[in-house]
């Protein structure tokens, strides 16, 4: 399987604009689309919908917590079933706008601190699953947690994610800050090519933390996310027999 580019995009509300995601959809594969609890608002879920399918980019859906203040970065306590209907209704949104242009919900990838919520409890997971199964797609996530284990035990097909411009602890969770920084396009590049190459992450403090590469992420606010991405797909490119950006584009 030819790794793919992810990036969360659709993260803006009303007139007030985040993210660089026109410029992102040539470079990326798939969209994760915020669907109106972190970010999102129904015009904007259409028109980034609308557009990542004249792209040719598919979309899946990206629900996060009911917290737009903290952009859905600072954790809750939830019960399972509170979390499935969390994402019920939030998938439920995304799907009504891929109806309405013609398309279908590729996968579910939750959201900053739900991301990481569910990727270390089992229950939580579950209530994800509920809705993959439900809808009949896969969950994106990291290979090695809760997101893969209950996946599996479920019948849930998994993609692992690989993220470039994020930080990696030793014990294999991301570092996510409240604000994102830029990461260096070299960075990202020599990141990726590492895990591509050897199947592992340089954590913060310097330990090799095993990792699994199905799709790489780039978040489109981070503020060189163009760049970031450049970087990734000049990566891919080299080190796969797969197609070229522009041989994508045609």
């Amino acid at each position: 399987m030819i790794p793919s580019i992810n990036s969360d995009i659709g993260e803006s509300f009303g007139i007030h604009s985040f993210g660089n995601d026109e410029r992102l959809l040539p470079l990326i594969d798939t969209a994760n689309v915020a669907c109106g609890f972190h970010a999102g608002d129904p015009v904007g879920i259409h028109e980034v919908v609308a557009r990542a399918g004249a792209a040719g980019v598919s979309v899946g859906a990206h629900p996060g917590l009911p917290d737009p203040v903290g952009f859905g970065r600072r954790e809750m306590k939830l019960l399972p079933e509170e979390v499935r209907d969390i994402v019920l209704y939030q998938v439920g949104a995304l799907s009504g706008f891929l109806a309405a242009e013609g398309l279908v919900l590729d996968h579910v990838k939750p959201h900053g601190s739900l991301y990481g919520m569910v990727a270390r409890d089992e229950q939580l997971m579950d209530a994800v699953c509920d809705v993959a199964v439900q809808y009949g797609v896969p969950v994106y996530g990291m290979a090695g947690t809760a997101h893969e284990t209950v996946a599996e035990r479920r019948g849930v097909d998994f993609v692992s994610e690989f993220y470039v411009d994020l930080g990696y602890r030793a014990d294999g969770s991301l570092i996510i800050l409240r604000r994102p920084s830029a990461t260096p396009p070299e960075v990202a590049a020599a990141r990726a090519r590492l895990a591509l190459s050897e199947g592992v992450a340089e954590a913060d403090t310097g330990e090799r933390v095993p990792v699994r590469v199905q799709s790489i992420c780039v978040h489109s606010d981070t503020p060189n996310a163009v760049d970031v991405a450049t970087s990734v797909r000049q990566v891919l490119d080299s080190t796969t027999t797969g197609p070229t950006a522009s041989e994508r584009t045609r």
